[in-house]
């Protein structure tokens, strides 16, 4: 478990450069005046560990730009490895003045894994008004149609793979689609490149119309030869249809005929074993077995839970499905 006095923390993703387990997770200083500031004071901390359970806290590894596109705070991303270095994509807000109704997508590279270094001023990937919901799609106007077309509120946590086929590199984004009602427009956005300097984006990978409005923390697995999609959705995100049948949990899954799908988000199910675990990254263990780290988004219920738990061991059902072992 990974608790500190100082700080909250909650959302995670893990790098495993097969030594260690190198944990990046949101964390925001407790003297703030409450877990409800956080968003908007958030950078990312960055812990060690061989086992997933002992962990060794670092500081912070990643913050805010002095100015420009993240410049408030510094939300949920990924880790991949690219070549002799590692690339770290991330979500991003800024003081612009739409604050957490203006995300971005940016990215950063490190040789040890700490340090990092972001690349450009400016966003890595920006929303097309032709697939996904821009803030000119939303009232009320906040700009000129011409910016807002660049911006989403719902436009983060950007999961970076490299295609298995050896054929260049994949971004999987939290999306709305601009074709659907609120709650019900949750999409996978998808990029493409060579390289992840060299990014194109195209149409989802899945289709709105599923009772979630957010596929937040999206990460696309191979287990025992399966592939599988797991997701992240608050409750308050949900259409009131989606909740009544299937009832109110945080984490998802669905099956999956590869690493993109095509995914039919209407056949995902909960997480029944922990309806409050959010943002948990699925990780493989030394020994094969899979697990979830995150942590449990009691807030809510006013139960003080930001710390990363010990993980769930966690396989995958006779139908593809995310369950506890």
């Amino acid at each position: 478990m990974l608790k500190l006095d100082t700080h909250y923390l909650w959302d995670s993703w893990i790098a495993d450069d097969g030594e260690n387990y190198h944990l990046y997770v949101l964390q925001a200083p407790r003297s703030i005046g409450g877990p409800e500031h956080r968003h908007l004071n958030a950078t990312v901390g960055h812990a060690v560990s061989s086992n997933l359970v002992d962990w060794d806290y670092l500081g912070t590894c990643l913050g805010p730009s002095d100015a420009g596109f993240d410049d408030l705070a510094i939300w949920t991303g990924s880790v991949a490895r690219e070549g002799d270095r590692w690339r770290m994509f991330y979500t991003a807000v800024n003081t612009g003045g739409l604050h957490v109704f203006d995300q971005r997508v940016g990215s950063a590279v490190s040789t040890d894994m700490h340090n990092w270094t972001k690349v450009g001023a400016n966003p890595a990937l920006e929303p097309d008004p032709q697939w996904y919901k821009t803030l000119a799609l939303v009232p009320p106007p906040f700009d000129t149609e011409a910016e807002l077309n660049r911006r989403s509120e719902t436009w983060r946590d950007p999961l970076a793979i490299q295609d298995p086929d050896g054929n260049g590199w994949h971004v999987l984004i939290t999306a709305r689609s601009a074709y659907a009602g609120r709650n019900d427009d949750g999409v996978v956005a998808h990029a493409t490149g060579p390289d992840l300097d060299n990014l194109t984006l195209g149409a989802p990978l899945c289709e709105p119309g599923a009772g979630f409005g957010q596929l937040e923390v999206l990460q696309s697995k191979q287990i025992d030869g399966r592939w599988v999609l797991v997701f992240t959705c608050h409750p308050q995100e949900m259409t009131e249809e989606r909740i009544a049948r299937t009832g109110n949990y945080c984490t998802w899954s669905v099956p999956s005929p590869g690493p993109l799908g095509p995914w039919d988000i209407d056949k995902a199910r909960p997480f029944t074993a922990e309806p409050d675990f959010f943002a948990a990254p699925l990780v493989q263990q030394r020994d094969g077995t899979w697990a979830l780290v995150g942590f449990r988004n009691t807030e809510p219920r006013g139960i003080d839970s930001f710390y990363i738990a010990d993980p769930i061991p966690v396989g995958l059902d006779e139908e593809g499905y995310l369950v506890a072992r």
